[in-house]
C-alpha cells in the first residue's frame, strides 16, 4: 500500500504539558517531487513599486518580510509548511467542494502559506494577509509538476498564543479560533463555529441554492458535497485524527465528517 496522508494538527493549552503549542503536519506529495528545507533572511524592502513574482503570478512588495523556515516542493515559490521567526505556523491542506476548481494561474495556495509567514507576527494577522492576498488575486493554477493537479485550500495558522483554521472555495471563506486541539485534512471541516467570514459567503450560497437562507449556516454542509447533519464516525484520516487527539480534550467522542463525491 502506497501512503497517502496530508494532515495537520495543532494542540493549545491546556491540552497539552507545560502550557506548550503543539504544531504538526504530514504531507503527501508527488513521489518524485523534489523537496526542500529553506531559510529566508527577514529583509526591508524600499522598491515598494515593484512587483515580484511567486509561483506564477507577481503581487505587490510590502515595506518589512520575517525571516522564515520554509518546506517546500523545489520547483514552486511557496510552501506546503514553515514557521517565522515571531513563531507563526501554518500548513495547508488540499480541499475540493462544490466550487469549480480554477486552473487559471493565480496564486497556489502554497504561495498564500509563505506570503502569510513573511508578512504576519501573530497568527490571526496571518489570516489576515492570507484572505487579503485572496480576495485581491485569487487562487489558482496547477499544483503538481508535469501532470494536472489543482485545489483550493485550507490553512491551520497558530502561533504561541491561539490558532485558526482558515478554508476557502474560490474567494469565499470561512475561520475557526481554535479551543484546544484541532486537525484539518483533505477536506472541509468548519462547520457552524464560525469566528470570521467572507462578507458574501452566506449570499454567494444562497444564491447557488446551497444554503435555504433559513437553517443555521453550516460552511461545511453549504460548500462541500456532503450533509454534515448526517455525519458519523469512520476510519478516515480525519476523524481517526480528530479522536486521538480528543482524548486530550476530555470530551465526548466526536462526530467527524464524511466527504462523498
Amino acid at each position: 500500500m502506497e501512503p497517502c496522508s496530508c494532515d495537520t494538527f495543532v494542540a493549545l493549552p491546556p491540552a497539552t504539558v507545560g502550557n506548550r503549542v503543539i504544531f504538526g503536519k504530514n504531507s503527501d506529495r508527488l513521489f518524485d517531487e523534489v523537496q526542500e528545507v529553506i531559510y529566508c533572511p527577514a529583509a526591508v524592502h524600499n522598491d515598494l513599486g515593484k512587483r515580484f513574482k511567486c509561483t506564477y503570478i507577481e503581487v505587490d512588495q510590502v515595506p518589512e518580510t520575517y525571516a522564515v523556515v520554509l518546506s517546500r516542493p523545489a520547483w514552486l515559490w511557496g510552501a506546503e509548511m514553515g514557521a517565522n521567526e515571531h513563531g507563526v505556523c501554518i500548513g495547508n491542506e488540499a480541499v475540493w467542494g462544490r466550487e469549480d476548481i480554477s486552473k487559471e494561474e493565480a496564486l497556489l495556495g502554497m504561495d498564500l502559506v509563505r506570503l502569510g509567514l513573511e508578512r504576519a507576527d501573530t497568527a490571526e494577522k496571518a489570516l489576515d494577509v492570507i484572505v487579503d492576498l485572496l480576495e485581491k488575486y485569487g487562487q489558482g493554477g496547477n499544483c503538481a509538476e508535469g501532470e494536472e493537479f489543482s485545489y483550493y485550500n485550507s490553512f491551520l495558522i497558530a502561533d504561541r498564543n491561539e490558532a485558526w483554521i482558515l478554508e476557502t472555495s474560490g474567494k469565499y471563506w470561512a475561520a475557526e479560533r481554535v479551543q484546544g486541539v484541532r486537525n484539518i485534512s483533505n477536506q472541509l471541516s468548519i462547520t457552524t463555529k464560525i469566528a470570521r467570514e467572507h462578507p458574501d459567503v452566506r449570499n454567494y450560497a444562497k444564491q447557488r441554492g446551497w444554503w435555504d437562507g433559513k437553517e443555521e449556516f453550516d460552511f461545511t454542509a453549504a460548500y462541500s458535497y456532503i450533509d454534515t447533519a448526517a455525519m458519523m464516525t469512520s476510519p478516515s484520516r480525519y476523524c481517526q485524527g480528530y479522536k486521538l487527539l480528543d482524548k486530550h480534550r476530555g470530551e465526548s467522542t466526536p462526530v467527524c465528517i464524511i466527504v462523498t463525491s
